[in-house]
């Protein structure tokens, strides 16, 4: 879906590899280490543009499959990404980052006031990763979703019921937050998989999944962070490793 003419497509630049000079580093600019193709790295890259920041927050893709030695070195010791250089810090950890990135950059609020709201948030903050779990555990088997997958089947009724809690909206706490941002990128990867790989609709019974799925990608903020589906599948399926 092409992005309104109201809010710009940037320029990305090339992701830099072993053979590449490092930016000027702890100058004052932040900046942020991403992948372009990793899930975690795009949860961060969607809240620094739902926050408005493309032109402070700058972009400094990363090639994990060719990584330039001064990354570990010089910026992050785990030499995973994202990560975050700012005030003469580097911080990681995706959800970390995202609340970081909401609470110290100008920009709208990607957290309601509301106490019940940000109780929920928390709740779904602490479920990703055992949702992305259940889902990818299902994947690698060689026959197609039924029955017997109950964690599978089990996680996603969760999210049917986690988007029905609030009706202000057709998100996670009604409207738009960061606990969206939490579980988009991985959300677009099962949808393209499990319709692939498994010949399943996440959807399919699940009208309020369906409904967060198309208004998500209404969204300009996440619209420019996603990548071209058929890669996305490839390199997904490859570094699963099992699928064919």
């Amino acid at each position: 879906m092409a992005a309104p003419s109201s809010f710009m497509k940037e320029m990305l630049p090339p992701a830099l590899d072993s053979t590449s000079q490092p930016p000027t580093l702890f100058d004052g600019t932040p900046r942020l280490y991403i992948c372009y193709t990793c899930p975690f790295a795009q949860r961060t890259w969607i809240t620094r543009n739902c926050k408005g920041q493309q032109e402070k927050i700058k972009l400094v893709p990363i090639d994990l499959q060719n990584r330039p030695a001064w990354y570990k070195e010089k910026v992050y010791p785990p030499n995973k990404v994202p990560a975050l250089e700012h005030n003469n810090e580097v911080k990681g950890e995706s959800l970390d980052l995202i609340k970081y990135i909401d609470t110290h950059f100008d920009g709208p609020a990607l957290l309601p006031d509301d106490p019940a709201k940000q109780q929920f948030a928390e709740e779904l903050f602490s479920y990703t990763d055992s949702f992305n779990k259940a889902m990818f555990s299902a994947l690698p088997s060689k026959e197609d979703v039924g029955d017997e997958f109950v964690l599978l089947g089990a996680a996603l009724d969760k999210i049917e019921d986690a988007l029905s809690k609030f009706d202000d909206g057709p998100f996670f706490l009604g409207q738009f937050s960061l606990v969206d941002i939490a579980y988009a990128p991985f959300m677009e990867r099962f949808q393209i998989l499990f319709s692939d790989v498994k010949n399943y609709d996440i959807t399919k019974g699940r009208p309020k999944l369906a409904l967060w799925i198309e208004e998500l990608n209404k969204i300009d903020a996440y619209l420019q962070t996603r990548h071209d589906p058929q890669d996305l599948l490839a390199r997904t399926k490859k570094r699963l490793g099992q699928i064919p």
